[in-house]
């Protein structure tokens, strides 16, 4: 199974803006990769760039993808470890294109075994239960936002802080005062605090019956990650902290969090989340399933890795209702509420309109 040839888009999308502490984006900046081979199977991959975190953007990826296709082309897809391998040796880093590549190769594995991906990967179906997320505002507006959440039916919500300690304690106060006790909240600073606002902010938190903290601190404060554990009543979850395996070993050995947040765009694809989570829980750590801005494309690969392991036991994937104007994927998972449903379809089971792709900037190598 031989790779022909790779249509590579930049697959835009736009967005109702989305704050976060680190800042503001205004579309999806998106990747999107459908991947040929001599045998008639097609495979498909997206990624998502989020340039104030990962420090790739669509430019960069877009850029990257016409040399990693290169580097592939006449090449056998089946070949995974190989591929992958070529890529890491190209190029350090750059996780985010890199999982748009490993995507294609798992949807064309599992399409090869004729398989749906959650079966490839070893899986089966599970109920998928996603938080929805609301992004920095003022402290009333982020109440009225999740007492519409609630109403819609949402029973976990996520809520993004980061900001000055005193505007985040409003923020949750007003928010529990709106939804009462019953539905969880989530916390993810997004790096936003200092090690002494930190402490002081999840301390004056945890009146609120909160379930975790996601990134309190830039990743160079993780040699203060252990003694924040210690001093937080709130459980903190590495985020931005773990890329790959080898950063999950050293937090997890350093007792720097209780839980580990999986990305593909972050750590690469599926190939390295699975060594991420065999880490995790070798050391019954359980992991979040979350991504960044991605279309239902990707999204349908993330439930799909969400429903083959067993020890992803939280779940982030609501980046298609985080204010994507258009919706141009044909198949994939659907929501269901606050539910994610897969049919069997083999691989990802999901596509883009050739409609949609034909209005943006493209290439084929």
């Amino acid at each position: 199974m031989k790779f022909t040839s790779f249509e590579i888009y930049k697959y835009s999308i736009p967005i109702e803006p989305f704050t976060i502490a680190t800042g503001t984006m205004e579309f999806a900046q998106n990747i999107f990769i459908r991947a040929n081979t001599d045998i008639g199977l097609t495979g498909v991959g997206e990624c998502s760039a989020f340039p104030m975190i990962v420090g790739e953007s669509q430019g960069t990826c877009y850029e990257l993808a016409k040399d990693f296709a290169a580097i592939w082309k006449n090449k056998d897809a089946a070949e995974i470890e190989t591929r992958l391998a070529e890529l890491d040796l190209y190029i350090a880093k750059n996780y985010t294109i890199k999982s748009a590549f490993d995507m294609v190769l798992y949807d064309l594995a599992a399409k090869h075994a004729n398989q749906p991906l959650y079966k490839f990967l070893g899986g089966e179906k599970r109920k998928i239960e996603t938080d929805i997320t609301i992004g920095i505002a003022a402290p009333e507006a982020m109440a009225g936002s999740a007492l519409k959440f609630k109403a819609q039916g949402f029973e976990i919500i996520k809520v993004k802080l980061g900001k000055q300690p005193e505007e985040d304690i409003e923020r949750i106060k007003q928010i529990r005062n709106a939804i009462g006790p019953d539905i969880k909240l989530r916390l993810d600073a997004n790096q936003g605090w200092t090690f002494d606002d930190a402490v002081f902010t999840l301390q004056n938190l945890a009146q609120y019956n909160i379930q975790f903290c996601e990134q309190p601190m830039r990743t160079y404060n993780d040699n203060l990650l252990p003694e924040l554990c210690k001093l937080s009543p709130i459980p903190i979850m590495a985020d931005e902290s773990v890329y790959t395996h080898y950063d999950a070993e050293r937090i997890i050995q350093n007792k720097s969090a209780k839980y580990i947040n999986i990305k593909f765009a972050k750590s690469g694809g599926i190939n390295e989340a699975i060594k991420i989570n065999q880490v995790a829980e070798k050391n019954n750590i359980n992991c979040m399933q979350g991504g960044m801005l991605e279309s239902r494309l990707a999204l349908t690969a993330n439930v799909h890795f969400a429903m083959a392991f067993k020890n992803i036991s939280f779940f982030d994937l609501d980046t298609c209702l985080l204010g994507h104007l258009v919706d141009p994927v044909i198949g994939g998972c659907k929501y269901n509420g606050m539910q994610l449903e897969l049919d069997d379809s083999p691989g990802i089971g999901a596509d883009v309109d050739q409609g949609y792709l034909d209005r943006l900037e493209q290439v084929i190598i």
